[in-house]
């Protein structure tokens, strides 16, 4: 693939080339490595000449389908066109994506993405950017945000992922999972016959509705699930911090529900002696990530949690690099 951009041109029609040298013909295609984050909500793409960085841009993730391998394929085309220069060339890209479930739903996306780049390329959850962008070899990814997901692999490179199931189903652990169990204990402290504590006033004010047998009415009117219950999350943290024991149990349950996807993918035999953590819920409050390394150190002492600190990102180019 070739982006289609025409280059520069001084007024005598000549082409500067990357050094500022003038040259009679076409400026010469630079090759790069492009790695490439589709998030829920952002998209993160860098591309990369050796060790330089020569695009580095983020775009909102509106109208990626990864269920439709055409219409991704297509939709990542169109972002290569738009961000790299015009004088570039993928030598190679990798894509770790939001709602990539599978290695058969990787496979059919990379193929589909053939139809408009002729250049090694691979295709993988988001979660699987971790490890490498970490500088790891192996481990787990392991993503808390709007949803949760671990990835590990076998001693072959088999990849096992666990959880990912959605907020209806699963999520565990993550702002919408928190969300969903802190409604839960609520209610049925509501059923009780128990006073509303803070977290039952912290959900009343965020659902804005004034009594607690109106908050299943209010999740079940979302129309974006995980977003729109996720977002509510900081008030189970606040009412943990405000002294709610009902919070405080949400938090914990959640931080175990994590580690037990690590412990599931240790039980298939995956390599898990790390566990590299992103995203928002897990690294901004630290009660849910002193809950899930405490959760570790009792299911799986030894193992080695490290909170990613880089943008994902990272991991993608590591994975275009390892193409070539």
């Amino acid at each position: 693939m070739q982006v289609s951009t025409p280059s520069a041109q001084d007024s005598t029609g000549s082409v500067h080339d990357s050094t500022g040298s003038m040259q009679g013909g076409p400026a010469p295609l630079v090759p790069l490595v492009v790695g490439i984050d589709v998030g829920g909500t952002k998209t993160h793409l860098r591309a990369c000449s050796g060790t330089d960085v020569v695009v580095d841009t983020v775009r909102p993730s509106t109208g990626w389908r990864p269920h439709d391998p055409g219409e991704a394929a297509e939709w990542l085309a169109g972002l290569l066109r738009e961000a790299l220069p015009g004088d570039a060339r993928p030598a190679s890209v990798a894509v770790g994506a939001h709602g990539c479930e599978s290695p058969r739903q990787g496979a059919l996306l990379e193929q589909a993405l053939g139809a408009h780049l002729d250049a090694p390329r691979r295709i993988v959850n988001d979660a699987e950017l971790l490890v490498p962008a970490l500088g790891l070899k192996q481990g787990v990814g392991l993503v808390a945000g709007t949803g949760s997901v671990a990835v590990g692999h076998l001693a072959d490179g088999t990849l096992v992922q666990v959880g990912g199931w959605g907020a209806v189903l699963g999520d565990e652990g993550s702002s919408a999972g928190i969300v969903r169990e802190a409604a839960r204990a609520v209610c049925a402290a509501h059923d009780r016959g128990d006073p509303p504590d803070p977290l039952a006033r912290q959900l009343l004010a965020a659902f804005g509705v004034g009594e607690v047998p109106a908050i299943g009415a209010a999740l079940e009117s979302a129309s974006d699930v995980s977003a729109d219950w996720g977002r509510h999350a900081d008030a189970v943290f606040s009412a943990a911090a405000a002294g709610s024991g009902l919070a405080h149990d949400v938090i914990a349950a959640g931080g175990q529900a994590l580690a037990a996807l690590v412990t599931r993918l240790a039980d298939r035999g995956a390599a898990v002696n790390d566990v590299v953590v992103a995203g928002g819920v897990i690294l901004n409050q630290a009660a849910l990530y002193s809950a899930l390394d405490d959760a570790l150190g009792r299911e799986l002492p030894g193992t080695r949690l490290h909170p990613l600190r880089v943008p994902p990102v990272e991991g993608a180019v590591e994975l275009a690099r390892a193409l070539l």
